[in-house]
């Protein structure tokens, strides 16, 4: 195979389907690629297109897309994970939203690029028992693919995001563990984390809390409240009142690697659309984890096989793989494939912006992680519930905090 990249030349051209608000073809742009063709059906998402990707071609609804441009090189897309995600319906890759990947095999039965560009959520491997990635390989090996992914965490692009998502590259040509697989720079060293906030997910608190540590836990579409919403930020140093906070929506567009207001227009401007916003930034791709691909697909490495491991074929899906023909190997690459100089939480929010979490929220955390067998820092559960307290006296409202069984 092939793994010379020859971008003396044109720049590679990029078709993204399931654009979202573009990402992935963000991150690309910046690597030095350029984007042909965009492809998105939600409306909003539609118009951030048209406002941040002027003059590039928008077709509106994979379904009806009849053929991808002759000049493609690349084709990416971050199908829908509301069937594959935790926060979503786990109806599995045959679900109505992420079963909508076939129309990219469709398309590629017509069209050979260069490479393929996958992305989803860390779910997409273990969803029914591994069905969804033995799938999308077997769909693509049939299709005379090599392919590789890789779970990237995107801390490693230097944003206080704990954001962990599989990137697929697969091509005809090319060797697509060059790309994914070649660079690796281990798990960082967590003692040169701030200890000044701590992110979490306050609409959970009996299974889960999506603890992190000068970081916010996965900014999401959605939730298990079925909304989308901020992630939670324990500040401890603060007063009382302000230490059990949530970030705006600029703040969350930056921790995706965005502008501010990357994600206003027109059409979500309004107090109504905010939530569609939260929607936009949620599902999207970190743009320094598309920055980092870009650049590999102009510049791969060269992978060492002495790293992987042949896989039985009805072993688990490891955090990272490669395959051709039939076969496959685990690799041992870690999540980090960089450890770019890293953005501290309380460095990247604007404090200003910050909102104290409502009574409301703040009680129904409060009252499930008195029923959660979870262990909780004491300290964080003090500040929890002296933050229900002031609230409920602010509005007249029941503290109803409660202890422990």
């Amino acid at each position: 195979m092939s793994t010379e990249q020859d971008v003396s030349q044109n720049p590679l051209r990029v078709a993204g389907l399931f654009a979202g608000v573009g990402g992935l073809e963000l991150g690309l742009k910046r690597a030095g690629l350029e984007t042909s063709m965009l492809c998105e059906v939600w409306a909003p998402a539609q118009a951030v297109l048209t406002k941040q990707f002027p003059g590039i071609p928008l077709e509106p609804d994979v379904q009806h897309l009849k053929a991808l441009p002759g000049d493609v090189d690349v084709v990416t897309a971050g199908f829908p994970c509301q069937d594959l995600s935790q926060a979503g319906r786990t109806a599995g890759i045959g679900g109505e939203q992420s079963g909508l990947v076939s129309h990219v095999f469709r398309l590629l039965k017509k069209h050979h690029p260069r490479w393929l560009v996958l992305e989803n959520v860390r779910n997409m491997l273990v969803l029914d028992k591994g069905k969804a990635m033995l799938h999308l390989v077997q769909e693509l090996e049939a299709l005379g693919y090599s392919w590789a992914y890789r779970l990237v965490d995107s801390r490693f692009t230097g944003v206080p995001q704990r954001r962990q998502r599989v990137l697929f590259v697969a091509s005809l040509t090319e060797d697509p563990r060059d790309v994914l697989l070649s660079e690796d720079a281990g798990e960082p060293d967590q003692t040169k984390l701030a200890t000044d906030a701590h992110g979490f997910y306050w609409t959970e608190g009996l299974r889960g809390l999506g603890w992190a540590q000068d970081a916010v836990p996965t900014i999401k579409g959605g939730s298990g409240l079925s909304i989308p919403s901020p992630p939670g930020i324990w500040i401890p140093g603060n007063p009382v009142g302000h230490r059990i906070v949530t970030p705006s929506i600029t703040d969350a567009e930056q921790l995706q690697g965005f502008d501010k207001h990357w994600t206003l227009n027109e059409t979500t401007s309004d107090k109504k659309s905010s939530r569609d916003r939260w929607t936009l930034v949620g599902n999207a791709v970190t743009v320094g984890v598309s920055q980092w691909l870009g650049e590999r697909l102009l510049n791969p490495g060269r992978y060492d096989e002495s790293e992987s491991d042949l896989l039985a074929d009805k072993a688990k899906w490891p955090t990272a793989a490669w395959g051709r023909n039939g076969k496959r190997w685990r690799s041992s690459v870690s999540m980090w494939p960089q450890q770019r100089p890293y953005t501290h939480l309380m460095d990247l929010i604007d404090r200003d912006g910050l909102t104290p979490l409502s009574h409301r929220a703040a009680a129904g955390f409060y009252s499930r992680t008195q029923r959660a067998k979870l262990k909780f820092e004491e300290s964080f559960l003090l500040s929890m519930k002296e933050h229900v307290e002031l609230m409920a006296s602010k509005h007249k409202a029941p503290a109803t905090v409660g202890t422990r069984g």
